[in-house]
């Protein structure tokens, strides 16, 4: 990721923090304690009018640096 787009993602997480600050605590809170190889992240989405989806991913070792990366 070059400095701008750096700049900019960091632009765009203090907004999502002001716009949605539970769901940012509750993210910074989990992903801090560390999401070891193992652990499963679940997503559900509910859109008007359609049917919900759900995904999940179970955590890999090689993962661990990834998302810690979004704690910061």
């Amino acid at each position: 990721m070059n400095p701008m787009e750096m700049m900019q993602f960091a632009k765009d997480w203090d907004n999502f923090k002001r716009n949605h600050p539970k769901v940012a605590r509750f993210l910074s809170i989990e992903f801090g304690k560390g999401l070891p190889e193992g652990s499963i992240l679940e997503l559900k989405i509910m859109r008007p009018g359609e049917e919900e989806k759900v995904g999940n991913l179970r955590v890999l070792a090689e993962d661990e640096s990834f998302v810690q990366r979004f704690v910061k």
